[in-house]
């Protein structure tokens, strides 16, 4: 127990003087100063903008980032941001919008008057600066990102300067209208039900002292001494104030108000935005939900222009955050749109839960990927039953006790880390309809949809939400803590009418055994409601409740994955099997040659196997490939390819037939194994363990010596830079894919086996695989590919086997193939018509 104890404190303080000396980058500091503007409709208005400059390290010209903060913060919210922007290597200003923090001005809510006005004369500033980058005379190569009230000004700004370059936006909004009169029949913010509750935080914050506390700090510090018009309207520009003041009494949105918060609502322009986009939207937001980012995405992408989605795991009403991952994402797009490097960031991303890291214990998330995004109706949609009688319901008077879906702003005073989901409805104010125990697991993406019946008369407020219940102790669960608000009028005469629902937008996997429950509710703490006491009656118009999913983002969503403990066992047992085997090498017998000519890399004859049942998986299958030869294996999904590469991998034994690779029968543990690079059905990885740590880790386990791995040659394959040293966990998946292959091709085996390598890479990365396999080859090794993508294959493979229904339909080399096949609407032949050809001729 000495020697542990004594040993625990050398490797510590040897760790403690290794951080002490190990080299750190160039420091980044900030340079305060105070930035004149001229703004307003008549360029009358004099402001000065409390700015911070960090300039790159290296002393190099570099891109240029406008940081912007959030609603009731300053340039301080974002400061830690700002230096990690710098560090990656831009020029980065941050700066307290007007009205806020330092800064002199009124709040006019990000419009083109006013604060699109500042940010592009922020702009003509950094085109001045010798650090930035210039792409023309006064143009600047710029982005802008920010969250909120920020990630509103980059989308506004962005729609009215065409120098903007890239926009990161987070949490923000399409239609402020629509954010604080929200109304899910589609009638309009002016039939909206008023989010009396966000809307006095939201203005609220913009008081006299804006921007100078947040968060606990705030509820800390002594509160200021206010004027009377302080204390009223804070420092928002009149106009709004007057605005928000008839709203609080009424309730209802006026013309006036429509048309002040029109001017701050991006959805009005964002058909002028040519700026790259990637719209990042937190799944726990009641204030600007999921559908906001949906409006502003399809608003942008129908003008051209490019963008992508991530929906992650925080927004106004907490949640992890994810700091890391969207500094990562922010900067991957623009490194990709500033500094033309060749980053990834796929078209739809969506944080789920994975489970607990097995060393840890820390929550894992995961980051499924879609190569496009599907909407908010996903690409598939699975019906579910309600049940439920018609029920009374009733508005209480004066609204009050209310029911409670979210507790709006906790998250916020919280410091954004709160999960204030706290659901209560109240007896005899709500109708709730069941489904029956789900079969299997539902995974739901997007908004559902049902139609209710309303008994009633006149005008009628209601509240949707959709349940996750379970027969155990645990009370049901709101996804999200979001609802659905409703105003419906039931016309004079009329017993009752049909409403379509739109539920709220999640993320959201019922597990096997619960239940949905769909309840209808008429208070709700966050709205406004009448005051007056009614009687309603609320029903199913139709028993179905439809609930999209998006099959392509299909990804573990609880405990840890299969292969998080497989892998490292399959590890340990090829270790003891190559340990062995690597002895009796030297006196493994001599390769047998094929009759005049060299040994090939592999050959099978007569390969067949059987499933269970007795149908044919391979059927007497055979083919040889060359040195130097690329080949693609190619065939519909059943084809029998991959029970083909695990026989050939002596995963699993064949019926009859022979496999040899360099000569060598294939059997399970061959020692000729060892000459074989292999990735086949997917990565798999510790996830726990940097990319790194788990390549040293899979090398160490064949027991062979590290100078034999060529790590150095393997890391370039995977292109994954700094993240190599980061959590595997924390991988999008197409970081895994480029890491497994990286994997597979240790120690520059003689044969490589990739089954769908190009799976989750971005076209830049697929034309970098499609080169490294063409160069792999030509150094003299073999390499086999088995891939859906006819055109990549037809431009990275020198030679094709066709399989379908376990047979041989078709091989050769792809240029005799291409020949003897048929032109195809006026172009010349393609890989794919032949395919097509010798699979409908065998169908």
């Amino acid at each position: 127990m000495k020697r542990t104890a004594v040993l625990v404190t050398v490797l510590a303080l040897v760790g403690v003087v290794t951080w002490s000396v190990w080299p750190s980058g160039p420091e980044v500091s900030g340079r305060h100063q105070r930035i004149a503007v001229v703004d307003g409709p008549a360029d009358d208005q004099r402001v000065e903008l409390d700015t911070t400059f960090f300039a790159p390290p290296g002393g190099e010209k570099a891109p240029a980032v406008l940081l912007a903060h959030g609603f009731g913060g300053s340039k301080q919210s974002v400061r830690q941001e700002a230096v990690r922007l710098a560090e990656a290597g831009y020029a980065v200003l941050t700066w307290s919008a007007r009205g806020f923090g330092a800064s002199t001005g009124e709040i006019a809510l990000n419009t083109a008057d006013y604060e699109v006005k500042d940010v592009k004369q922020l702009i003509d500033w950094l085109a001045k600066r010798p650090e930035v980058r210039l792409d023309a005379a006064g143009d600047p190569r710029v982005g802008i990102t920010g969250g909120s009230y920020g990630g509103s000004i980059a989308l506004m700004t962005a729609a009215h300067d065409a120098r903007v370059d890239a926009i990161v936006p987070q949490i923000t909004w399409s239609d402020l209208a629509d954010a604080l009169f929200p109304d899910v029949t589609g009638k309009g913010p002016e039939n909206g039900v008023f989010k009396r509750m966000w809307a006095g935080i939201f203005f609220g914050r913009g008081g006299a002292g804006a921007g100078v506390a947040q968060g606990l700090d705030a509820l800390n510090r002594q509160p200021e001494a206010l004027t009377a018009e302080q204390a009223r309207c804070g420092r928002f520009l009149p106009a709004i104030c007057e605005a928000y003041q008839e709203i609080a009494k009424t309730g209802r949105a006026t013309p006036e108000a429509l048309a002040l918060l029109a001017k701050s609502s991006s959805v009005a322009v964002a058909g002028q935005i040519k700026a790259p986009t990637l719209l990042i939207q937190g799944q726990r937001d009641s204030l600007f939900p999921l559908e906001h980012a949906d409006a502003n995405a399809r608003a942008i992408a129908a003008a051209g222009t490019p963008v992508s989605l991530a929906w992650y795991d925080g927004g106004h009403d907490g949640g992890n955050g994810e700091a890391d991952w969207l500094h990562e994402q922010t900067t991957a797009w623009f490194a990709r749109h500033l500094k033309g490097e060749p980053a990834s960031v796929s078209a739809f991303t969506v944080t789920r839960d994975g489970g607990r890291d097995p060393g840890t214990r820390q929550r894992i998330r995961l980051h499924p990927e879609a190569a496009a995004y599907p909407g908010l109706s996903g690409t598939d949609v699975t019906t579910v039953t309600l049940t439920g009688p018609e029920q009374n319901i009733v508005n209480p008077p004066g609204g009050s006790p209310a029911s409670i879906s979210t507790v709006p702003g906790v998250g916020g005073l919280l410091g954004g880390q709160g999960t204030a989901s706290v659901s209560l409805d109240m007896p005899g104010q709500s109708a709730a309809f069941d489904s029956a125990p789900l079969t299997a697991p539902l995974q739901l993406t997007g908004s559902p949809t049902t139609k209710i019946k309303v008994y009633g008369s006149g005008e009628v407020t209601l509240f949707a939400k959709l349940f996750d219940v379970s027969d155990s102790l645990q009370p049901p669960a709101l996804p999200a803590g979001l609802v659905a608000p409703l105003r419906v009028s039931v016309p004079e005469g009329a017993e009752f009418v049909e409403v379509e629902v739109k539920l709220p937008v999640v993320d959201y996997r019922f597990a096997v055994g619960h239940r949905l429950r769909l309840v209808v509710a008429t208070t709700d703490m966050g709205f406004a409601t009448p005051a007056e006491p009614a009687s309603y009656r609320i029903g199913l118009a139709s028993p179905a409740l439809s609930v999209p999913t998006v099959a392509t983002l299909a990804a573990p969503v609880t405990g840890v994955a299969w292969w998080v403990w497989a892998m490292p066992l399959a590890s340990i047992v090829l270790a003891g099997v190559l340990l062995v085997t690597r002895r009796r090498r030297a006196a493994a017998p001599a390769s047998a040659a094929a009759p005049g000519g060299p040994v090939a890399p592999l050959e099978i004859s007569g390969l067949t196997k059987a499933y269970r049942n007795g149908e044919l998986a391979v059927d007497g299958l055979s083919f040889r490939v060359e040195q130097g030869e690329v080949l693609g294996l190619l065939g519909p999904n059943g084809a029998g390819k991959t029970t083909t590469m695990r026989m050939m991998l002596g995963l699993i034994r064949p019926d009859d037939g022979q496999i040899r690779i360099f000569g060598e029968t294939v059997t399970p543990g061959a020692p000729v194994l060892s000459r074989l690079g292999v990735f086949v059905e997917g990565p798999g990885f510790l996830p726990h363990l940097s990319g790194r740590d788990n390549l040293h880790l899979y090398w160490a386990a064949t027991g062979r010596p590290t100078a034999d791995a060529r790590f150095d040659e393997a890391l370039a394959i995977a292109g994954l830079g700094k993240a190599l040293d980061r959590a595997v966990r924390t991988y999008s998946q197409g970081m895994r894919q480029r890491l497994a292959i990286a994997q597979a091709m240790l120690g520059m085996p003689d044969l490589l086996v990739l089954d769908e390598p190009t799976n989750g890479l971005d076209p830049p990365q697929i034309r970098e695989m499609r080169e490294v396999l063409k160069r792999y080859a030509r150094d003299g090794r073999t390499v086999i590919v088995s891939s859906h993508l006819l055109a990549e294959v037809e431009q990275t493979c020198t030679h094709v086997v066709v399989m379908h229904r376990g047979r041989l339909v078709s091989s050769g080399p792809v240029s005799v193939l291409l020949s003897s096949a048929t032109a195809t609407n006026g172009h010349g032949p393609r890989l794919e018509d032949v395919f097509l050809d010798l699979i409908g001729d065998k169908a």
